[in-house]
């Protein structure tokens, strides 16, 4: 790896030139019917986000600081400056861990991205479908390169790669949207990279880990506009040897890999590398559920005739999810690997209905929980950042005898992407619960056809909803 100095800049510039240089026509059919998918199950996320208690505490707060009305708050009757907007839709995306994660970069991505963009629609109006999804390309195609770059590490370190790595996606989509020329949005990578900041420790109960996202999208934002008006930025902001962001995050010159972030960009798309969720959990569990289900189709039991449950994975699953349970709050709840094994056991499913704050402390599924070992396992390890959610699952019955299934990657991830029908269905569910059917079809149908949109402000006035 080159260590670069001051002004040498290519990895920096080479996205700012994918950035300014990016066409509809340029992008793969398949790339855009994905990003379309992706947009539909991140807005769903959002627009059930939006009547949880701290989405509730979030708006209202804003709101009584906020007194400028240019963008919506989704889900919400509520109007924000584009900044507090920002901060509460990406918040709102990322309110029940429920959307979507491109693994191997450790991002969730359409919450950075598309509060920072759908912004920039708003204070600028008339932009057309076509655009709307290019921007959006731009921005699902950066953060996960630099999480690529930075490596599943970064969280091992205590960083939270959504709040850090997610700047980077949100300051793509931003500037797409905003056609900044190849200088403005070097500077605009480089205004957000420096306000990227988000602790891993926040998953251990606090609310704030549900912010974490509106926060970069927040900051995406703001690199854009003002690198648009002509304030400047780290240039090199990937590549500085001393206060670079790979370097400092990774309190090395070493362990980073700088020719992640530009190798492939334009032919390789990483938006086919994001997963979907079908579990109301952090992703790193999701491959367990799905061992363990697989296991009763062809086993039947009870929750009672468990003995023992063995999860072998990666290093940093354990890390991410692997600790023992404790009942702190619903957020360590939904992080945590052991208790939501126990929610599938007791309850038979792992989605919004199976989580309230009551749950934390449920003696049954604390009692469950703690019959679930999470145990590193190296030779999963080796696999490597796209196999990080790899895992080997043992239950053992009762009676002695033992089950045994591997699952290298869940339902809906970007090996087994789920069908155009299952995100529809998902988004109706989520959807339901704060807007009418009629007013989710039309999202729906505004989506899947955005690029016949001539002005996608006609899809972002669907989003608004009923007082929360």
């Amino acid at each position: 790896m080159s260590r670069a100095s001051t002004g040498d800049n290519p990895h920096t510039r080479g996205i700012a030139e994918f950035i300014a240089g990016l066409t509809y026509a340029r992008i793969p059919a398949e790339v855009v019917a994905r990003v379309k998918l992706l947009i539909l199950d991140a807005l769903g996320c959002a627009l059930y986000g939006a009547g949880l208690p701290w989405s509730r505490i979030l708006m209202a707060t804003l709101g009584g600081l906020d007194q400028t009305r240019s963008c919506i708050v989704w889900g919400a009757d509520r109007r924000l400056s584009a900044p507090h907007a920002a901060l509460v839709n990406g918040t709102l995306v990322q309110s029940f861990e429920l959307d979507d994660v491109h693994r191997a970069g450790v991002l969730h991505v359409g919450a950075v991205t598309l509060p920072a963009l759908i912004a920039v629609a708003e204070l600028r109006p008339g932009m057309s479908g076509q655009d709307f999804l290019r921007a959006a390309v731009a921005g699902y195609e950066i953060g996960p390169r630099v999480g690529l770059c930075m490596g599943p590490e970064h969280i091992g370190q205590g960083w939270h790669s959504g709040a850090t790595v997610g700047v980077f996606s949100a300051a793509a989509g931003a500037a797409a949207g905003l056609r900044l020329s190849v200088d403005q949005a070097v500077h605009a990578l480089g205004i957000a990279g420096t306000q990227a900041a988000g602790l891993m420790a926040a998953q251990y109960g606090a609310m704030v880990k549900r912010m974490h996202a509106g926060r970069a999208a927040q900051s995406g934002l703001y690199g854009a506009l003002l690198a648009e008006a002509g304030f400047t930025g780290i240039v090199d902001v990937f590549e500085s040897p001393y206060g670079g962001f790979c370097s400092t995050f990774s309190r090395s010159h070493d362990r980073f890999n700088l020719a992640e972030l530009t190798a492939g960009l334009g032919e390789r798309f990483e938006t086919l590398g994001v997963a979907l969720k079908f579990y109301s959990c952090v992703a790193s569990n999701h491959t367990t559920l799905d061992a363990i289900r697989t296991i009763a189709a062809r086993r039947p039991f009870r929750a009672e005739d468990i003995a023992k449950i063995t999860v072998h994975a990666s290093q940093a699953t354990v890390d991410h999810v692997g600790w023992p349970y404790k009942p702190q709050g619903l957020t360590s709840a939904q992080m945590n690997l052991p208790f939501c094994v126990a929610t599938l056991l007791a309850e038979g499913d792992v989605f919004v209905d199976q989580f309230e704050e009551a749950v934390v402390t449920d003696p049954r599924r604390i009692a469950l929980a703690a019959k679930v070992e999470v145990v590193h396992d190296p030779a999963i390890t080796a696999r490597g950042a796209r196999l990080r959610h790899m895992v080997r699952v043992d239950v053992r019955f009762g009676d002695g005898s033992l089950e045994t299934e591997t699952v290298e990657a869940p339902r809906g991830s970007e090996h087994k992407f789920a069908s155009e029908a299952d995100v529809v269905e998902k988004f109706r569910k989520l959807a339901g619960h704060t807007v009418s059917d009629m007013q989710a079809g039309r999202i729906v149908d505004f989506v899947l056809g955005c690029d016949k949109l001539a002005d996608v402000g006609a899809l972002v006035s669907t989003l608004a909803g009923k007082r929360v």
